[in-house]
């Protein structure tokens, strides 16, 4: 199959100068989502529930949000945006955005989960793919490191953002907690953190499971601003990170709480946690296409 090029980036740092409209965020969405659906039935193994509810969150950060660089890439990231993704094993849409921004082949994502690739099942450091900055699927970790990077950034004097996101479920690691203290106690104010809030996680509804309450009277007891939207439509989701940016170096870290559907865009998968670790087979996956229509397709 050809190798899309209608979403390719060149080799210049992103800005938020020269970013894409909403309907061509929503295009490249459903773009990622053929991707997701593809790659995880290609070797009968992934995530895709996650991945496709959280993809319109990637597209808005790496296609509208963030300063970032590409290529050449470098771990430190001195005067970009940074991005973390704690619930690593949402690695297909990780994986699909960073290519179809431009930080590596689009033609690589045939190699998900193969032998030898560089596209592991979760992201890995010593792959050396590039747009990654650390591992990440052992839950629990990626605030922590988020926090990390984003005081380095402060003691730098580097203006720019750290963002992380988290799955609802991994709230009920406690590393989570004892970042979410350190951060406001020692004013990391410029972080935006993200937890997909879709109430499902691989045995079931989070709420069965490990029951999380009030998330926003929790963050807001631990001292940070908490902000609330739907995740799944750029035109809630947009303006929420916006206000969220205003909020920086007031003295607090930023929580945005975002609601969002588990298989979102895929009707058969929408809403159950079934879909969180299960490909769809051949029937399915040719359903799920048909759904995720693109106007200018470019299926890797």
């Amino acid at each position: 199959m050809s190798q899309d090029t209608s979403f390719a980036a060149s080799s210049e740092t992103h800005t938020p100068e020269a970013t894409k409209s909403v309907a061509e965020l929503k295009q490249i969405a459903a773009q990622v989502r053929r991707d997701i659906v593809r790659m995880v039935h290609a070797v009968n193994s992934g995530h895709p529930g996650g991945s496709l509810g959280c993809t319109d969150l990637l597209v808005a950060l790496y296609f509208k949000v963030m300063k970032h660089t590409p290529q050449p890439f470098d771990m430190d990231g001195i005067g970009q945006d940074l991005f973390f993704l704690s619930n690593g094993h949402i690695s297909p849409v990780f994986y699909s955005v960073l290519a179809r921004s431009g930080y590596f082949p689009v033609s690589e994502l045939t190699t998900f989960r193969k032998l030898n690739s560089r596209l592991q099942g979760h992201p890995a450091t010593h792959e050396h793919l590039p747009g990654i900055r650390v591992a990440s699927g052992s839950l629990g970790q990626g605030l922590s490191v988020a926090v990390g990077a984003a005081q380095a950034k402060k003691i730098n004097n580097d203006p720019q953002t750290v963002f992380v996101l988290m799955g609802d479920g991994e709230l009920e690691e406690g590393q989570v907690w004892e970042a979410a203290m350190y951060a406001p106690h020692h004013k990391v104010d410029n972080l935006i953190a993200f937890v997909d809030r879709n109430g499902q996680q691989i045995d079931g509804p989070t709420e069965k499971i490990g029951g999380l309450g009030d998330l926003r009277a929790k963050f807001e007891a631990f001292n940070w601003h908490v902000l609330e939207t739907d995740g799944n439509q750029f035109e809630t989701l947009l303006p929420t990170i916006e206000e969220a940016q205003r909020l920086l170096g007031q003295g607090q870290p930023i929580m945005v709480l975002m609601d969002t559907q588990m298989g979102f865009g895929v009707d058969f998968m929408m809403g159950s946690h079934k879909w969180h670790g299960v490909a769809p087979n051949d029937e399915q996956l040719e359903k799920a296409l048909q759904q995720l229509a693109v106007e200018k397709a470019g299926d890797y």
